[in-house]
């Protein structure tokens, strides 16, 4: 059934995303005086930081800490929670071998855990490093291995890394390590065990965090924008972009049941991935683009939530597991984020997490092999007896990692070249900008996408979190 509004746009401002830039851009526009209608192909808001309701717990996908350097986006969040966050001390540490080492690397776990052998490969290696430093830096691997040696980056980076990415460290662009982990090195792991260091940029030792998930704050944010005038509308997937003269005409969307409508559009923000946009597109775009965006790669994730019987397993708010021998990459203790996440009192919610691509082995497996799987990692790393593990639930997570690839740069400069002149169209977000931002810095794209397509001069979502640093060197927490 097809179905079409108005000639006239009835809305000021289309966003196709309810995440955290779509939800952010919408609110934004209404403080200009713009009714915006929210498009979103999921049943819940908050994209990859919704909350998921199972058997009383509050499942946070993938543990997303509110910290940010940016006083606007500090002042939404206190304005939308009604400073009502919870502020939660960070502790997260290597698993490695069963041996924990402090996340960033610290000096005295490293003597502590390593053997004379160990310890004197590590000094030759950083030597190694100082003497004849990789040039030009290129990779994660070279990034890392200028700054810890190539010992310490087999030992620590390497295993997870590739994990997380399903790439080689040496494909793996440097810019991901210079946004993520930048300020972390050797030196900073000495100074840091001899009390004289400031720590890795990247690593906040505090953040805020909502009692019940960061989906609770999204919501709060959909109610405001429906409540002031604006439209949200769920399970309402868009399959169609036309466009004119280089500025976007309609969109078309299809809703639940295969009900299609033709939607006017004055301005849009889209929040959907890069290579989707390019391919909703009418007329499409020059093939060189097509294939641009066609390139971009997407990480997945799997979720698999596990109910344990004993309350206080680990004191981490996440581990990373780097042995090579399991498969799990993290593990989030919920009831360190908030006590009020889980469900049922003298329990655990703990989050496996996997990452994998749509249509490998670890993603075609079932629920059920999936859970047995993740109870009897968690069992075998020695933090729960099987018998411990009352129930589990699994999460797919699609599109939830942009890949920084030896590729994607060039790629994604041909699809803005091409995008750039649209005037009434603004992407944002982590997947409709191709960047592996935080929450904070997609609220700041979807702020800058308003203002891109208001006509404030000199500002660009394109441009939000670009430094080869990261933003988390001055922590704003009250």
């Amino acid at each position: 059934m097809d179905t079409s509004e108005s000639a006239g746009a009835p809305f000021d401002l289309v966003v196709i995303g309810a995440g955290p830039a779509g939800l952010t851009a919408a609110e934004e526009a209404q403080r200009r005086g713009w009714r915006p209608l929210v498009l979103e192909a999921n049943s819940q808001v908050g994209g990859i930081s919704r909350t998921v309701r199972w058997r009383g717990n509050h499942i946070d996908i993938g543990g997303h800490r509110f910290f940010t350097n940016d006083a606007r986006v500090l002042q939404r969040w206190q304005e939308w929670t009604g400073g009502r966050m919870r502020e939660v001390p960070r502790l997260s540490r290597i698993l490695y071998r069963r041996k924990f080492y402090a996340y960033p690397l610290n000096l005295c776990d490293v003597l502590l855990n390593f053997g004379l052998i160990d310890l004197a490969r590590a000094g030759a290696s950083y030597a190694c490093s100082l003497a004849r430093p990789i040039r030009p830096e290129v990779s994660f691997a070279d990034w890392v291995s200028n700054r810890f040696g190539h010992f310490l980056f087999r030992r620590f980076f390497k295993s997870y890394t590739e994990k997380v990415w399903g790439i080689s460290c040496d494909r793996l662009r440097a810019d991901w390590a210079a946004q993520r982990i930048a300020g972390m090195s050797l030196p900073v792991a000495v100074l840091n065990a001899l009390g004289r260091g400031r720590g890795a940029r990247s690593l906040a030792d505090r953040f805020l965090y909502p009692a019940l998930g960061p989906g609770s704050l999204w919501e709060a944010v959909a109610d405001r924008v429906v409540a002031a005038g604006g439209e949200l509308r769920l399970e309402e997937r868009v399959v169609g972009i036309a466009h004119r003269d280089r500025r976007v005409v309609s969109v078309e969307t299809e809703a639940a049941g295969g009900t299609r409508r033709m939607l006017p559009v004055q301005r849009l923000v889209t929040t959907m991935p890069l290579g989707d946009l390019i391919a909703a597109l009418d007329p499409p775009a020059p093939a060189a683009v097509r294939a641009a965006a066609a390139a971009l790669r997407h990480r997945d994730f799997l979720v698999v939530a596990l109910s344990v019987a004993r309350p206080e397993l680990f004191p981490d708010n996440w581990l990373y597991i780097h042995d090579e021998g399991y498969q799990v990459g993290r593990i989030q203790n919920a009831g360190n984020w908030s006590p009020q996440l889980v469900g049922s009192s003298g329990t655990s919610l703990i989050l496996m997490e996997y990452f994998c691509s749509r249509g490998d082995a670890l993603w075609n497996q079932d629920d059920a092999a999936l859970v047995r799987l993740a109870a009897g990692e968690l069992a075998g790393l020695g933090f729960a007896d099987t018998c411990e593990i009352t129930d589990g639930h699994v999460i797919r997570e699609l599109n939830a990692y942009p890949v920084y690839d030896e590729t994607y740069r060039s790629h994604l400069d041909i699809i803005r070249t091409y995008l750039e002149p649209f005037g009434n169209l603004s992407p944002a977000g982590r997947s409709g900008l191709h960047r592996y931002n935080n929450q904070d810095h997609a609220m700041l794209s979807g702020m800058a996408a308003v203002d891109v397509l208001a006509g404030v001069p000199g500002t660009s979502a394109w441009d939000v979190n670009i430094a080869r640093s990261h933003h988390e060197e001055q922590v704003v927490a009250s």
